[in-house]
């Protein structure tokens, strides 16, 4: 089990990319958050096996492509989920 932390700049608030990123969650067997960030960047926390948290990640890339403009990454190894379902979280602050 790996947990995936994305940090996306670019026009990523105001456009659906937080629902985008949920709907295509339910395509594929991830759980995590996703939220907006006072500084105008939209977090990610995703958790699942490797494999998965990889085409999840080309899936969000390939729909949101137009909207991105970097998008930084934290893998790390996780031995339980946090969650067990994603969704959209509260927006947070800096």
């Amino acid at each position: 089990m790996e947990r995936l932390f994305i940090r996306y700049t670019g026009r990523v608030q105001g456009v659906g990319f937080r629902v985008t990123v949920a709907d295509l969650a339910a395509d594929f067997e991830v759980v995590g958050r996703v939220c907006n960030v006072d500084d105008r960047s939209v977090q990610l926390e995703v958790e699942g096996e490797d494999e998965e948290l990889l085409r999840f990640r080309e899936a969000i890339a390939h729909r949101l492509h137009r909207h991105i403009v970097t998008a930084e990454e934290n893998w790390s190894a996780i031995g339980q989920a946090s969650w067990s379902d994603f969704a959209v979280a509260q927006d947070k602050r800096l």
